[in-house]
């Protein structure tokens, strides 16, 4: 891995690691439909402004339906069901339950692409279930109805990216990469928008809140979909992963540095777990390839 690829992926990391810092900090103030409504639309509209400016075409009529299903899947839902949990659960625990993301994906790919499930995937997904019981039971949160409630809600947004990465393999690989995450992205902010009544503003918007969610929008969802897809290009969608092995690291770090959130033993464990789980699923060993002496001629 070149100098360059390794300095990206631990900006990305370090970024999508702040994004459940500001998640903490947004959410109890705008609720977590608006909180994922200005992310998304914000995002959305940032990028197609870059898209318009390197001359390239969404081709919206011919497009629509991908943008909104992926973006229901891969941004409405997940950044909803993240706010609601930045109510309860300190940033760490949601990167670190956000990392089974890949557990998930090797479920639904299995049921839905027929990808099959081999002994090393379903020995990550125990392991990794072992992991989130661990950290939300044992964790220095107290475990309670709403820290409950709020793990689920983590772990149904990270059963949504298993859901859009099978989606995407399906319906939308004849789409380009960054067309697609700013389809997506205006996409989610269409399916959100009806909801917005149902979820009022909670607090005072004030101007260090609003340049928090700018943030948000901008940095982490617009900049790092951005640096991710370079990585792919560059590295390959399974080295380009790794990036989630880092996340929960950052969020720990930048929780505890900015909010005084615990760091104790057993969340070290916990995410230990989640992180071993998630290797193990991504990274599969090369098939062995036996070579056969070229036999002779007769």
């Amino acid at each position: 891995m070149r100098s360059i690829d390794l300095i990206r992926l631990f900006v990305l990391a370090a970024i999508w690691g702040a994004s459940f810092l500001f998640l903490r900090i947004v959410a109890p103030v705008l609720g977590a439909v608006w909180t994922a409504e200005v992310r998304v639309a914000l995002a959305g509209i940032a990028m197609l402004l870059f898209i318009a400016a390197t001359g390239r075409r969404m081709h919206f009529r011919a497009n629509w339906k991908p943008f909104i299903v992926l973006g229901t899947l891969n941004s409405a839902l997940p950044f909803a069901l993240f706010s609601y949990a930045a109510l309860t659960l300190p940033a760490g625990y949601s990167a670190i339950l956000n990392a089974t993301s890949p557990l998930w994906g090797a479920l639904v790919g299995a049921a839905v692409l027929g990808e099959r499930l081999t002994a090393r995937k379903l020995s990550g997904l125990i392991i990794g279930v072992a992991g989130v019981a661990f950290l939300v039971r044992l964790g220095p949160v107290a475990f309670t109805t709403d820290v409950a409630m709020a793990a689920l809600a983590c772990i149904a947004a990270a059963l949504c990216y298993g859901l859009a990465g099978a989606y995407s393999k399906k319906a939308s690989a004849a789409i380009a990469p960054p067309l697609m995450a700013t389809g997506s992205q205006l996409g989610a902010a269409l399916v959100l928008l009806p909801f917005l009544p149902l979820s009022p503003i909670r607090a005072e918007l004030t101007p260090f809140i609003a340049l928090i969610a700018a943030l948000l929008a901008l940095l982490c969802s617009a900049v790092a979909y951005f640096i991710y897809f370079r990585l792919i290009a560059d590295l390959g969608p399974t080295k380009a992963l790794t990036v989630t092995f880092l996340i929960p690291l950052f969020a720990l770090g930048w929780g505890a540095l900015f909010l005084q959130e615990a760091i104790s033993v057993n969340t070290l464990i916990g995410c230990a777990l989640v992180v071993l789980a998630t290797w193990l699923v991504v990274f599969q060993p090369a098939p062995l390839v036996i070579s056969v002496p070229e036999q002779g001629r007769r």
